[in-house]
């Protein structure tokens, strides 16, 4: 068992998808229709499927309790790449031996690219 898609609900289902796709390499696969209200973004290559599904009236963004990880090879480039694009990324921070920064995506989700599986990698080919 593995998890391979991950249902976000939004209000702002165009702004999600402009981010995740200029950001992290998403391509729209789906859009809703009248028997599926989710917009699916696949990734390009491996990786988790984002599931846009509209939220509620009474759902507040934000506020759920997870927090999407990208992996990337070095942090700072890529922190310097999202902040060059419009995204408020905040500062890189330090963590047994690998760095990750955190940002919002336009729904209020918590979203971190981090440095840790290329760490991991590293300290496998060391060991």
């Amino acid at each position: 068992m593995a998890m391979t898609r991950l249902i976000l609900y939004t209000k702002h289902l165009d702004r999600m998808v402009a981010f995740y796709t200029a950001h992290y390499g998403y391509f729209v696969h789906s859009h809703p229709d009248a028997d599926d209200r989710m917009t699916e973004l696949r990734p390009d290559g491996d990786g988790v499927i984002l599931l846009l599904h509209p939220a509620g009236k009474a759902q507040k963004q934000g506020q759920v309790q997870v927090k999407l990880v990208f992996d990337v090879e070095d942090v700072d480039a890529a922190r310097n790449s999202l902040i060059a694009a419009g995204v408020d990324v905040g500062p890189v921070h330090r963590a047994d031996g690998y760095g990750f920064a955190n940002m919002k995506d336009p729904s209020g989700n918590a979203v971190q690219i981090s440095g840790r599986a290329a760490w991991d990698r590293g300290m496998a080919d060391a060991g």
